[in-house]
């Protein structure tokens, strides 16, 4: 046991150490990039009885610094009286578009319809996505996103999206998964193998969408119109990373366990959806954290049985000892690695909860593992 201990902790600390770190201490310096080298773009918002969100919403993309866009807002059959307010502020303002879809069809999924009807509408040929209820960090979100793709001729740029901060369990839950779901894929794309994104704050160009089927293989697939596209599509010379503040996307968080937990059945199953070899690699990093935790506490009984039993053996101890470092450093490189990608993050997770982050997070995954293996799979909307 204890010699599987050395080995499962020596995986968590390579992708801590060498993967992980690449956020946590990456230079990334914001490419200056003058107006007449922005190109016209598409802001897409998909939008489902969202009309509280929307008001709250389009006044701020309005107000991005940005020298030509335009603004394309997918009504998906929304009955909150959300398709009268999108006719009033489009005819206020010209660059507002909307679409209304009014059906669902039984070959593709509702938001995928929408997504695809916006790609095919949109004017220009970069859209940004996002969703009603998130909320751009500034007035600079769209220019430094654009930038990251035309400062290196990028066709892709992943966003980071971080949940709003309230008190309780839930949301340090919420908060602990997004920094952790960030860290890895926003790491990995760092390493040169991106392998998702998040819709809430997506970039990508037009050509990209369409050279590529769109959604084609996926269509009827819940959920990954973002991370099984980016799936595909991304590679580690068309994918950019943008890590400036000014460039988050705040997006209000589940408020009940049971909508969390609809949102989370989604979550997992887009993921038997990706690549073979992101399916290992995400596998490795889940199931290391787990057994360097479970392991950790075996070990841990089997040293006090040691010492009740007066057992006696140069081995067994030295073993132990050199498990016992490890795990040590295991935690402390953990809690220095996510704790400094938080503060890059937006202070997702104050960094004196690291470590019972981490340990939640090693129950959390277990648990996902487990619903993952006994769960069958249900068809749902949206």
């Amino acid at each position: 046991m204890l010699i599987g201990w050395l080995l499962v902790v020596g995986v968590q600390l390579v992708f801590i150490l060498f993967v992980f770190g690449r956020l946590a201490f990456a230079r990334h310096t914001p490419p200056g990039v003058s107006d007449a080298q922005l190109p016209p773009v598409t802001l897409v918002v998909c939008a489902r009885n969202e009309l509280e969100n929307l008001r709250v919403l389009l006044p701020l993309l309005l107000q991005q610094a940005y020298p030509q866009f335009e603004i394309l807002v997918m009504d998906d059959r929304s009955t909150d009286g959300s398709d009268a307010f999108l006719e009033e502020v489009a005819a206020e303002y010209p660059q507002v578009r909307t679409i209304r879809v009014t059906q669902e069809y039984d070959h593709v999924t509702p938001k995928k319809y929408a997504l695809t009807i916006a790609l095919k509408k949109a004017l220009h040929p970069i859209v940004l996505l996002t969703d009603a209820d998130c909320r751009p960090a500034s007035d600079y979100w769209l220019r430094q996103m654009v930038a990251e793709a035309e400062g290196d001729r990028r066709d892709l740029v992943l966003g980071f999206s971080p949940y709003i901060r309230y008190p309780g369990l839930l949301n340090f839950l919420i908060r602990s998964e997004t920094l952790s779901t960030a860290v890895q894929y926003l790491s990995l794309a760092l390493w040169g193998r991106p392998y998702m994104g998040v819709g809430r704050n997506l970039l990508y160009r037009r050509n990209l969408f369409f050279a590529n089927r769109g959604f084609y293989s996926h269509m009827n697939v819940l959920g990954g119109d973002d991370d099984l596209f980016v799936n595909e599509v991304a590679t580690g010379h068309n994918t950019a990373v943008s890590l400036d503040p000014d460039t988050f996307v705040w997006s209000e968080p589940k408020q009940t366990w049971a909508e969390w937990r609809r949102q989370k059945r989604r979550h997992l199953n887009v993921g038997r959806y990706y690549k073979t070899g992101d399916k290992i690699r995400l596998g490795l990093i889940s199931s290391s954290h787990i057994l360097s935790w479970l392991l950790g506490l075996g070990a841990g009984l089997f040293a006090l049985w040691l010492v009740v039993s007066e057992q006696q053996g140069r081995l067994l101890d030295a073993l132990l000892l050199a498990a016992t470092g490890l795990f040590a450093l295991r935690l402390l490189a953990y809690w220095v690695v996510v704790g400094r990608s938080s503060y890059r993050l937006g202070h997702t997770v104050h960094w004196l909860l690291i470590p019972i982050m981490d340990l939640l997070l090693a129950i959390y995954y277990a648990l996902m593992g487990l619903r993952v293996v006994f769960t069958k799979k249900k068809k749902q909307v949206w």
